[in-house]
């Protein structure tokens, strides 16, 4: 035996998405034991040869095994044991990816489930979800994350909307629009969506916002 045993060394993606009004996560049936067949978060090995890095070892998985180049992912938590995972000592380092359900119909392995109402899960993937939808809630109220939950163009009155589902309560639309305007997030594309009223001016995220605010919304 080795004096000092390596350890399994993988990266899962918590994909978010925002479906039928709820917060749910995409998840994909795993291909090899353990767990054969059961739903759970997309990951793999990291690849020492190969990654660069654990992001980057995460945009391979996503890219090689899902067809997905997300907009947003960032690193969420390390996790890791002597028994989360049968074959041995493992490490998992997660990653946070939110996203609009256009971008995740590039894969259409994946299956969603509410994030209140997970199918069982192997491993800590339970507990993975969790850390994940605690991050996007906290990270709510002062960043532009929740926006990541839209197509790449939007009404106002959809990021509003989006924001509220996210943070789980009621926010002032006039309040909102004031807030949003001074951190300068987003930008108008010259475009209109017609509507039962007036048609409603498009916007897009700003290229260079910064994606922490200096206030909350």
């Amino acid at each position: 035996m080795a004096e000092h045993p390596t350890p399994i060394a993988t990266v899962d993606i918590v994909l978010l998405t925002l479906a039928e009004g709820r917060l749910q996560v995409a998840l994909a049936p795993r291909a090899a034991e353990p767990a054969r067949g059961q739903p759970a978060l997309p990951g793999g090995y990291v690849r020492t040869g190969q990654d660069d890095s654990l992001e980057a070892a995460a945009r391979r998985v996503l890219r090689d095994k899902l067809g997905l180049a997300p907009r947003s992912l960032e690193q969420l938590a390390s996790f890791g044991g002597a028994t989360r995972d049968p074959r041995g000592w493992s490490i998992s380092v997660a990653f946070l990816s939110v996203l609009n359900l256009e971008e995740l119909a590039a894969s259409p392995a994946l299956r969603l489930a509410p994030v209140d109402a997970l199918p069982p899960l192997p491993f800590d993937h339970a507990e993975i979800v969790a850390a994940a939808v605690r991050r996007l809630r906290n990270k709510a109220s002062y960043s532009a994350l929740p926006a990541f939950l839209l197509p790449a163009h939007f009404t106002l009155a959809e990021l509003h909307r989006v924001y509220e589902q996210v943070l789980g309560t009621r926010l002032d639309p006039a309040s909102f629009r004031r807030k949003i305007e001074e951190q300068q997030i987003i930008i108008p594309v010259g475009e209109r969506r017609a509507g039962a009223h007036r048609p409603a001016r498009l916007f897009a995220l700003a290229p260079d916002a910064a994606w922490e605010f200096d206030r909350t919304i």
